[in-house]
């Protein structure tokens, strides 16, 4: 090994700084040899999918059929498509159904309360990685529609985690398929522009990239929520990276980038922040573009809506800032409210007091299962009525 690294901006402040002393063991800085590793992985994209997009146009009800139903149920499929699913249903060796099913379980637990580090910090987190925001500007899907993007990938996280969905043709199976393809047609559609910029930016949707974000709906989720004052046993954390780990199996992401535990994951996630995490303007603009997201809920609601955005932008903004930290809060313009950042922390204290009594109580865990899992259900039925979701994601992939 040669001479570690100092700690990225990322882990000096906030949240992360605190990661660092109560959740960490070891020392997970890296050092030269191993970011110039992991910058290899910034030119590689997904050949295997890549290769369907052009094909898709013809193809499409084979790759419907193949999707739901497996490669075997489809007569003559093309070479390419027929080698692709051939690759995803030959399931890894290291992949545990029961694990899945527990990490799964844990997640749900969380209910809708899991939506709040979601958004406030895995998507306002992933804003920080500035290279990885070019595609995401390039579409305009995140500056312009940011309200329905939230929604969608808040919808798509909910069917990869549910438990039981993750088996062939199940709706978490499917839906990391599908956006497995809605970034091979945006990389596509990047690749076509004259102006991307490949020396600054990097392969578009690259490996490293995908893996980053897998990362932040596993580790940095489960790390928000225990900032919130959620528990989880380290079974139940190993178990949540391991649903994650196949979800970013079958999306393509190279087995060397997919995490086996937490120390990887967490020496994974410091190498990222290192390397990836370089905020810009873009970062501010799609920072921003979130938070009027959030305040569109008091849109059409007179005097008390506006009671209700202010209380919305306060409250997310105040997740964001305490685990982020100052410095990347700041430079992303994120308001700095002390009241709403004391009535986080209040509400963290509550939530882990009855977090306490819940590991104690016989019947209650599986109880707040159950009650995660309808509030679940209901948020998907509510916005699902409200924005016309599509689960075929056919739209990203003509936009693209």
């Amino acid at each position: 090994m040669g001479e570690r690294l100092p700690d990225p901006e990322l882990f000096r402040q906030g949240g992360f700084r605190v990661a660092s002393r109560l959740f960490i063991e070891g020392d997970i800085r890296g050092d030269e040899r191993q970011v110039a590793r992991l910058r290899q992985f910034a030119q590689r994209e997904d050949p295997a999918a890549d290769v369907l997009v052009p094909l898709l146009r013809e193809c499409r009800p084979e790759f419907e059929q193949a999707l739901r139903q497996g490669i075997d149920s489809v007569e003559s499929p093309p070479e390419a498509l027929e080698a692709f699913f051939r690759d995803v249903e030959a399931t890894p060796y290291w992949v545990d159904r029961d694990r899945l099913d527990r990490g799964a379980r844990a997640i749900t637990r969380a209910g809708l309360l899991g939506l709040f580090p979601l958004g406030d910090v895995s998507l306002m987190g992933g804003y920080l990685a500035s290279r990885a925001t070019k595609s995401l500007v390039g579409t305009g899907e995140i500056e312009y529609k940011a309200a329905r993007r939230l929604v969608e990938t808040a919808t798509w996280w909910i069917h990869v985690t549910t438990p039981g969905a993750l088996v062939p043709g199940g709706r978490g199976y499917e839906s990391a398929l599908r956006v497995r393809i809605v970034h091979a047609h945006v990389r596509a559609a990047m690749n076509r522009r004259k102006d991307w910029d490949y020396a600054a930016w990097d392969r578009p949707v690259n490996q490293v990239q995908t893996a980053g974000t897998l990362l932040l709906f596993s580790l940095v989720y489960v790390f928000g929520t225990q900032l919130l004052g959620l528990r989880y046993s380290a079974r139940e954390r190993a178990d949540i990276l391991h649903l994650w780990r196949y979800v970013g199996w079958l999306m393509g992401v190279d087995e060397e980038l997919l995490p086996a535990g937490e120390d990887d994951a967490w020496r994974l996630l410091w190498l990222l922040a290192t390397t990836e995490f370089i905020p810009d303007d873009d970062s501010k603009r799609l920072a921003a573009a979130l938070m009027k997201a959030h305040a569109g809920i008091g849109d059409g609601r007179g005097a008390l809506g506006k009671v209700l955005a202010h209380v919305s932008v306060a409250g997310h903004g105040a997740i964001s800032r305490l685990l982020l930290g100052k410095t990347n809060a700041d430079f992303l313009e994120l308001p700095d409210d002390p009241i709403a950042q004391a009535a986080v922390v209040a509400a963290a204290g509550v939530n882990f007091a009855a977090e306490t009594v819940r590991r104690v109580v016989p019947g209650a865990t599986a109880l707040q299962e159950l009650i995660g899992a309808a509030g679940r259900r209901h948020y998907l039925r509510q916005v699902t009525k409200v924005f016309g979701l599509d689960p075929t994601y056919g739209r990203h992939m003509k936009a693209a």
